[in-house]
């Protein structure tokens, strides 16, 4: 037999979601759209349709650490993915992990609410991710109000995104979706400057999951080896794909069709 084909591996870790829109499904199939192989780590069960979020519940973060190690131990890691943390217990877990592997490419999208509006990281939360997490952040993918958010002290987007540096973040790509701007805005910070804005069409109608998808992406591409600014150009082209080419399953927010490239034309009979 000829030498097998190695596929990354990226560990995502977040929470589930019984739609199939957000958390850790969104990063299963970014990630597997990106070549990749997915080792799922579930932070906490959560109860919400694509219209409301009703309430979690977070894991032990004694058992994520062991099945985190379990995968590190067994499996050579090329990224983690980090979506919603939803305690201070699984924030100081994934940062006791994240210290013994320096190397890795860390991907963060520091998940504050739901796309509803429903809290999902206490004032405790924020405070545990910016002092234990941002400095072992190779790419942070914070929304605007997330951005703002995470650095309160700061009076503009641009401040934010040194403010975010400033506590060792590498990158910063912060995404416009939820300003008043006729296209949307993504703007991209690293190395303590500003690097580029990427604008994008606005899509009508909002969606779940969206930016799960945009991080699992990026992740998936650092796990190949991407440059990280090339990786964040092109998982921006694919997530507003499957924006693009999302669907309406439920009664609420648009999916992300983020399979959208294995579609088959399928007639009568076929």
């Amino acid at each position: 037999m000829g030498a097998q084909h190695k596929i990354p591996v990226v560990i995502a870790v977040s929470g589930g979601d019984p739609t199939g829109g957000a958390g850790i499904q969104a990063d299963i199939e970014a990630l597997v759209s990106m070549g990749c192989h997915t080792a799922p780590v579930i932070t906490a069960l959560t109860v919400q349709d694509t219209q409301h979020f009703m309430g979690f519940e977070p894991v032990n973060p004694m058992v994520l650490i062991q099945q985190i190690r379990a995968v590190l131990e067994d499996m050579e890691v090329a990224a983690i993915k980090l979506g919603m943390l939803g305690s201070v217990g699984v924030v100081e877990a994934v940062h006791t992990i994240l210290k013994d592997y320096p190397r890795l490419p860390v991907v963060l999208d520091p998940v504050l609410r739901s796309g509803g509006g429903a809290e999902l990281a206490t004032g405790d939360v924020r405070i545990a991710m910016t002092e234990l997490l941002l400095p072992l952040t190779t790419v942070l993918t914070p929304n605007s109000l997330e951005a703002r958010a995470l650095a309160p002290e700061a009076d503009s987007l641009e401040a934010c995104a040194h403010a975010l540096m400033e506590h060792g973040v590498e990158f910063v790509l912060i995404t416009g979706t939820h300003e008043h701007t006729p296209s949307v805005v993504n703007s991209l910070y690293g190395n303590g400057r500003f690097i580029d804005n990427y604008t994008w069409e606005r899509l009508t109608g909002t969606y779940h999951g969206s930016g799960c998808t945009l991080a699992a992406a990026i992740a998936g591409l650092l796990a190949h080896g991407a440059d990280p600014v090339h990786a964040m150009r092109e998982a921006q082209e694919y997530t507003w794909e499957t924006l693009k080419q999302g669907y309406r399953i439920g009664m609420g927010q648009y999916i992300p069709n983020r399979l959208f490239w294995a579609a088959v034309e399928r007639g009568p009979g076929r």
